[in-house]
């Protein structure tokens, strides 16, 4: 999404709210025609190296230093979505392990199970990449949560959903990753009840990557949205400062109107429209991670990657640590005298040139959300 802007009318039972958005370049009409049937879902991805014999890239034990993570733990299954098959990804996840010194997660030992919503899905190498970040990056943050990787047969909004569906239709699945999305559209109120788990998962989703502009499913009200962070490093892999990330996705919904936690909190200038993100986490290539993938390209081995992607799996294996980031919680933290001790709260950095909305400052913002995390136990 680009730093374009207009003026959409949203008319209620009472007034009719005027409300800025930064949307995609679509034109007026195209867009107005755009609805679920076109949703086609995109990873946030970025890769920085690529078919490397070695790991490169923050490793997790640096990020568990950096957000105030546990060397070990998590409980129930962490269900990662994500399009295409990834052929390979039992055998990558065990050289990542070996690589970081984890607990081995394989199909036999149950830690891993994969789920092909249709046999016939084919391998996608984009997709590939995306889906071992999610499957290695989550096992690495909760290494004693299980994962269930759910692949749809295609990256359409309706396969997507056919594979949230049925990670939610399982009782042992505590949190739900999403790390893809697209332009809102227009129905999209019609489709929001998928993110509702009557076993009790929470719903993480990336905010996207082009900077400020809004994208669907993290814009929904039942999912929190990951926005991104730059990290600087010391040479020991200390933390120097955190700031915004220039690609991290956010802004005000045109369709979805403020959750009552958004209200309680009073996000300043919503106009009565739900805001994303809602938390962030380290997004910038230039501090990424390293990920194993040999599925479906020439340049295979390791690679570093960044983008919001690896925000969602790694807030769905915090919420497998603690059983407590929801979005009600985490925004009643924030608004409480001991903030910091919830959220590093990001003040710095930018996503665009649209002044407040693409701006960090103190508290609440729209690039980076509440913050990043400090604790699994909100």
């Amino acid at each position: 999404m680009k730093n374009k802007k207009y003026i959409v009318l949203l008319s209620g039972a009472c007034l009719a709210v005027a409300v800025v958005v930064f949307v995609g370049v679509m034109p007026m009409g195209v867009r107005a025609s755009y609805r679920f049937a076109n949703f086609k879902g995109k990873p946030p991805i970025h890769v920085r190296t690529s078919g490397g014999k070695t790991p490169s890239g923050v490793a997790p034990s640096i990020i568990k230093k950096i957000y105030n993570l546990p060397s070990s733990g998590g409980t129930g299954t962490i269900a990662i979505i994500d399009a295409y098959d990834d052929a390979t990804i039992e055998n990558d996840l065990g050289v990542f392990d070996v690589a970081y010194s984890l607990p081995p997660c394989t199909v036999k030992n149950k830690c891993l199970e994969k789920h092909l919503m249709a046999s016939s899905t084919k391998t996608n190498s984009g997709w590939a990449l995306e889906t071992s970040l999610d499957v290695e990056w989550a096992h690495a943050i909760a290494p004693q949560a299980k994962i269930l990787l759910v692949e749809a047969k295609t990256e359409s909004g309706a396969n997507l959903l056919g594979a949230i569906d049925y990670a939610v239709g399982r009782k042992d699945v505590v949190s739900v990753s999403m790390s893809w999305g697209g332009d809102e559209f227009s129905d999209e109120l019609l489709y929001d009840a998928h993110f509702v788990s009557k076993y009790g998962a929470a719903f993480f989703a990336s905010s996207g990557d082009d900077g400020a502009g809004v994208s669907w499913p993290a814009v929904s009200p039942l999912v929190v949205g990951v926005g991104g962070t730059s990290l600087e490093l010391g040479a020991n892999g200390t933390l120097v400062s955190e700031s915004a990330w220039s690609g991290s996705g956010g802004g005000v919904s045109a369709y979805e109107t403020q959750p009552d936690y958004q209200k309680t909190y009073a996000v300043p200038k919503a106009k009565g429209m739900r805001a994303v993100p809602d938390v962030s986490y380290d997004a910038d290539p230039a501090s990424g991670y390293a990920v194993y993938k040999t599925t479906g390209s020439s340049k295979n081995g390791w690679y570093t990657v960044g983008g919001t992607s690896a925000g969602a799996p790694q807030w769905a294996a915090i919420y497998a640590l603690g059983h407590s980031a929801t979005l009600p919680a985490m925004y009643g933290d924030k608004a409480s005298s001991s903030t910091l001790k919830f959220f590093r709260d990001i003040a710095s950095g930018a996503n665009g040139t649209c002044k407040y909305y693409c701006d960090a400052r103190k508290r609440y913002d729209y690039v980076t959300g509440l913050g990043s995390p400090q604790t699994v136990n909100f």
